[in-house]
């Protein structure tokens, strides 16, 4: 066979429409959870005295397990700018499985 014989099929259009609606769906999945994460944590850190934050940004979300007791817990690693220290500030929020929630903040 040369390569003038190969027959190349292209993709319907309805397969298209359905790639494009799916991706477009995903990015606005993503989105919202980056959203929802965000807003929650701008939340818990408000209870916790940071009441006056912006540019949050939650960089990572890690389930982690106490070898001891083997209880389950979510730790997120955030940034965000005081505006009352007026410093950025890195640090953790843990989330214990009862839903208390204690932070681990460094501000400069």
């Amino acid at each position: 066979m040369s390569q003038e014989e190969i027959e190349v099929r292209k993709l319907p259009k309805k397969s298209i429409i359905i790639i494009v609606v799916m991706a477009i769906l995903i990015v606005i999945g993503f989105m919202f959870e980056v959203f929802t994460i965000n807003l929650k944590m701008e939340e818990e850190l408000a209870k916790m005295g940071h009441k006056n934050i912006s540019d949050i940004k939650v960089v990572n979300k890690m389930s982690v397990e106490d070898t001891e007791t083997r209880i389950k817990s979510t730790v997120y690693k955030l940034t965000f700018f005081d505006k009352d220290l007026q410093k950025e500030c890195i640090g953790f929020v843990h989330r214990s499985n009862n839903g208390k929630y204690s932070k681990d903040i460094d501000c400069k």
